[in-house]
Formats: structure tokens, C-alpha cells, sequence
């Protein structure tokens, strides 16, 4: 699987990194999020990249049956994005499985069917959001439960201040999402944000990059679980809002999503070299 290229010693890191680990030394490197040659190239590594994220998905365990999608839109075409087969084991997909759709729902590439609900609310999230390169969406299990509550994250911990006053709430559920129109509601729920709670469904995060996606939707559903033992052990504290919103400059950064999700990738990349295929 491809690998990001280094930041050295002597090139200026961005704020979000920099305040995490200083100047780096002679020989000390970082990496960073890489450039491309080619659109050829840019594509094979967010398909690498998309087929990861599913596998890190099954890792985590959360699949549930045919539920759950992540999409990357295509670097030539903005308007195609690329998703996994309907019915598709998730810890199973290689980036030469993964299909192409464009916005109206014409397969463009690949020979099993498109998951419609895939399409509905992907197609409608990435036309609403040119920023979102990529949308991961699934029924984890902390996530459903979290989501059946009706309510936002509340900033009871580091990593849930990623998400402070940076998520939506969609509370319209309506059963399995078949029609556009409510892709577009769903798509407006999530607004400018890096999330969105769906009530009585999961959860589904966006990002400048698939492992951006990935790791924000990893550490919502984990925020979500620790709320729920917070609250069921007792009254949670709260973190106070001054807090909580320098914090999110710290951890919530499209950059520092990215960033968090690398040894996650490189650990797939290592025991699931067949994902590149």
C-alpha cells in the first residue's frame, strides 16, 4: 500500500503539528499528507486507501450484515465517487473490487450492484460538500445506541471536543434511506461539519481524505461509548466551553484527523497487503 512522504528537519509543519511535537530535529521526520504526479496515481492511492478503511471497518466490527458504505470521490471526475460492493465482506475488499458511481446512480465501473442507500446519502453528502473528499457511514454498535438518544456529543472528553459544536443532529429517521430527498436532508443535517449523528441509525463523518473520514468516525463511536458509560455510571463534568473549543483547534483539524488515523493504515497495510490489489 502506498505511503505517505515525509515531513524532515527544517520544513515547517502545520500548527496542528508542530504544537504536538515542536521543531524536529536533524534526521527526525513526520509524515504528511502526499501530492501526486499524476491523476492515475492519486487515484490507485485513495483506492488503496478506501479499501483500507473498510478493512480497518471489519477490524473494529462494524459491520452488520450489508449495512455500512465509505466513499472517495474520484480526483479527475468530482462528480463519481468510488464505494464498496453491495454485500461485500468489508474485511475482504481490495481496491480493484471497489465500484464507480457517478451522482445520478450510473455504475461506471465494476460488476456487482451499489448499495442504493450507499448512493442516496453519499451522492447527496458529496454534492452538498466539495471540501468532502471522502464520507464513512456504518451501524456501529455504540453509535446506534448513541444515536437513539437524540442528542449531540457533549464535550466530556478530549477526543469528544474534536466534534464540540462541529456536528450535526439529523432526527427525521424515516426507515432504510431510499430516496434522494432524503439523502439531501441528511446532507443538510450534516452542514459545514465534520459529522452527523442520524437518530435512530448511526453515525457518518466526512473528511479531506479517507483516513481523515475513517479516524473521525473511529473516535465517534468510541465517544459515544465512553458518554454512554458516563452517564450510566453517574452526572458526567463537562468540559467548560473555552476549553473545549481550544481543544478542538488541537485535535479536530482535518490534519490532525489525518494524522491520528496513520498507524491505524500502516497496521492494515502491514497485515492486509492484499488490500492493494
Amino acid at each position: 500500500m502506498s505511503t505517505p512522504p515525509p515531513s524532515g528537519a527544517g520544513t515547517p509543519l502545520p500548527a496542528s503539528l508542530a504544537a504536538a511535537v515542536g521543531p524536529l530535529p536533524a534526521g527526525v521526520t513526520l509524515p504528511l499528507p502526499p501530492s501526486f504526479e499524476s491523476v492515475a496515481a492519486e487515484r490507485q492511492y485513495r483506492k488503496e486507501q478506501l479499501a483500507a478503511g473498510f478493512r480497518l471497518f471489519g477490524r473494529f466490527g462494524f459491520s452488520e450484515g450489508v449495512a455500512g458504505h465509505i466513499t472517495v470521490r474520484d480526483p479527475e471526475h468530482p462528480d463519481r465517487f468510488w464505494v464498496n460492493p453491495f454485500g461485500m465482506p468489508f474485511g475482504m475488499i481490495k481496491a480493484s473490487d471497489l465500484l464507480l458511481v457517478d451522482h445520478e446512480g450510473t455504475l461506471l465501473h465494476g460488476s456487482r450492484p451499489v448499495n442504493r442507500a450507499a448512493f442516496v446519502i453519499h451522492s447527496q453528502v458529496h454534492a452538498a460538500r466539495p471540501d468532502a473528499i471522502a464520507a464513512a457511514h456504518a451501524h456501529s454498535l455504540h453509535g446506534k445506541a448513541f444515536s437513539s438518544l437524540g442528542i449531540r456529543l457533549d464535550p466530556l472528553t478530549q477526543d469528544a471536543c474534536a466534534f464540540f459544536e462541529d456536528h450535526g443532529l439529523y432526527s427525521d429517521y424515516r426507515g432504510v434511506v431510499n430516496e434522494v430527498d432524503e439523502g439531501k436532508r441528511i446532507a443538510a443535517a450534516l452542514g459545514a461539519h465534520k459529522a452527523v449523528i442520524l437518530q435512530n441509525h448511526g453515525l457518518l463523518t466526512v473528511g479531506g481524505s479517507v483516513a481523515e473520514a475513517v479516524w473521525w468516525f473511529v473516535t465517534m463511536e468510541r465517544s459515544c461509548q465512553a458518554q454512554l458509560l458516563a452517564m450510566a455510571a453517574g452526572t458526567p463534568k463537562h468540559i467548560d466551553r473555552e476549553t473545549a473549543l481550544i481543544t478542538r483547534g488541537q485535535v479536530g483539524s482535518g490534519l490532525a484527523g489525518w494524522f491520528q488515523a496513520q498507524p491505524l493504515f500502516e497496521q492494515i497495510g502491514a497485515t492486509d497487503p492484499d488490500l492493494a490489489g
